[in-house]
């Protein structure tokens, strides 16, 4: 058996007089952990349909997750499909539900009660990032006020 490692490292040769090294792009933003767990969950669905593996009891032992766990994570597949595209785009247009708001969102069976759920959901996240960015600009504002003062 055969085990291959690659590691990606970065060298700084202009501090030793060699060439100057490329630069690469900034990083880009990470990807939100709801989105990360709904792709989970369609992929581990994918294995138990192709039979890949037999049950999630299974997937959870491989993945070192107890069956509670791999059951939430799975209930995500239970949201509606338009819910699920968003969570599953590029950009949750600044909507930042949590998971255990979004737990109770796919306990609702209608999709309409999740639509409504979820529409009350990112207004109020919305709200509140907006609300935490203004107390962080006014705070950040006074510091530069008192700096001055000074």
């Amino acid at each position: 058996m055969t085990d291959t490692r690659e590691d990606e490292v970065t060298l700084n040769r202009a501090k030793y007089g060699g060439r100057t090294a490329q630069r690469q792009a900034p990083a880009s933003p990470r990807t939100p952990r709801i989105t990360r767990l709904m792709a989970l969950a369609i992929k581990f669905q994918d294995m138990v349909d192709r039979g890949e593996v037999r049950d999630y009891a299974e997937l959870a032992r491989l993945g070192f997750v107890t069956r509670a766990r791999l059951t939430q994570i799975m209930n995500l597949l239970l949201l509606a499909p338009d819910i699920q595209h968003v969570l599953l785009g590029p950009d949750l247009g600044g909507v930042a539900c949590p998971e255990r708001q979004l737990r109770g969102i796919s306990s609702l069976v209608p999709w309409s009660a999740q639509r409504r759920a979820w529409t009350r959901a990112s207004r109020a996240a919305k709200e509140s990032r907006a609300s935490r960015h203004d107390s962080e600009r006014r705070r950040r504002d006074s510091k530069v006020l008192s700096q001055h003062e000074i």
